[in-house]
């Protein structure tokens, strides 16, 4: 009797499409007696996909494992209890957990895939702010040569030796963050939902998610890189961005349900904070005419921070490498713990 494996990563973001030579890596890991039907339907790859079209569900009808960006509930229904491993190509899992949970199906996901190029980013964000390039830009912009401001020290330049960064959740990317952070001098704390696993070697202290307010009180810079959650959303709340020291900058490249945005935007309009960029928000796309978009003391990127050329690369391995486990009978990569929600 032949397997099915549905392969439904057709994305019209040129980044996140399939290429040809991972479909047949693919294939060349299952060996015989396996077929692996592709969707051509585009995928919903934004946020944490699930893009739910009705050729992903015709697809899945009695397919084995399915991979695609997110899991909709037409998949899951679709399978009838022949799906058996579903794995996302995105990091969140948000829409995917509540169709998965319950039916038996092993949920895995990507997040170790974007941890070294988001932490790439949030640290080149750091330095954005830190080192006032900010501020350059808009004198380059105005044929302005702010020697005297800057050598005046009216505009704040810091070293990374001397910042302070807190990392909200250490898992895959948090993880990333605070190992670039250390290896630039800086000083790295973070708070995790399970402390106990600790931190990379360097980190002054890893407190439970209580401990945030400390947390913020103790970072020149503060990242948020925790997942979404019931526990997590609106946890970076005003009373918790109150709590950071004058002239922080606050990074987010988790989700901006976590953040209270409207108290962020307080904080700055206030000058109580240096800057803030944001790889995410509350509402994406962000939409026209939001206060965020020309902010002079905000970094807006549209939730391209684990963009490279490289993903395929690194998406591939994994999927090829949890495609031997599988067949192997060995406990999979990346599983979704499905009470937590990540």
């Amino acid at each position: 009797m032949t397997r099915r494996l549905v392969v439904d990563l057709a994305s019209p973001r040129v980044a996140w499409r399939i290429p040809p030579r991972a479909v047949q890596a693919i294939r060349d890991a299952l060996g015989p007696g396996w077929d692996v039907v592709q969707v051509e339907a585009p995928a919903t790859s934004d946020g944490d996909g699930g893009s739910g079209t009705e050729a992903a569900a015709a697809a899945a009808r009695g397919a084995e494992v399915y991979l695609g960006y997110g899991v909709s509930a037409g998949v899951v229904q679709a399978a009838r209890g022949a799906l058996k491993w579903a794995h996302t190509s995105t990091a969140g899992v948000g829409t995917s957990v509540p169709h998965v949970r319950g039916t038996g199906v092993v949920l895995t996901n990507s997040a170790g895939v974007h941890a070294d190029p988001i932490a790439d980013w949030t640290i080149a964000a750091i330095g954005y702010f830190a080192r006032g390039l900010d501020r350059m830009r808009e004198f380059q912009a105005e044929e302005h040569w702010a020697q005297p401001e800057i050598t005046g020290l009216e505009i704040p330049v810091r070293e990374f030796g001397e910042l302070r960064v807190g990392v909200y959740g250490l898992g895959g990317i948090g993880t990333a963050v605070a190992r670039r952070a250390l290896a630039l001098g800086m000083s790295v704390a973070g708070v995790r939902r399970r402390p106990e696993r600790g931190g990379p070697p360097g980190v002054r202290w890893v407190g439970a998610p209580g401990d945030l307010g400390r947390l913020a009180a103790e970072s020149d810079c503060l990242v948020l890189a925790a997942p979404h959650t019931d526990a997590t959303r609106g946890v970076v709340s005003r009373s918790v961005l109150e709590r950071l020291p004058s002239d922080a900058i606050v990074v987010n490249v988790s989700r901006g349900t976590l953040l209270d945005e409207t108290a962020l935007l307080d904080l700055l309009d206030a000058a109580r904070l240096r800057g803030a960029a944001l790889d995410v928000f509350a509402t994406e796309p962000l939409p026209a005419g939001h206060p965020l978009w020309r902010h002079p003391r905000v970094l807006v990127s549209p939730h391209v921070a684990a963009v490279t050329t490289r993903f395929w690369e690194r998406e591939t391995g994994l999927i090829v490498e949890n495609v031997r486990r599988y067949l192997a009978g060995a406990p999979l990569a990346n599983v979704v713990d499905l009470e937590a929600g990540y």
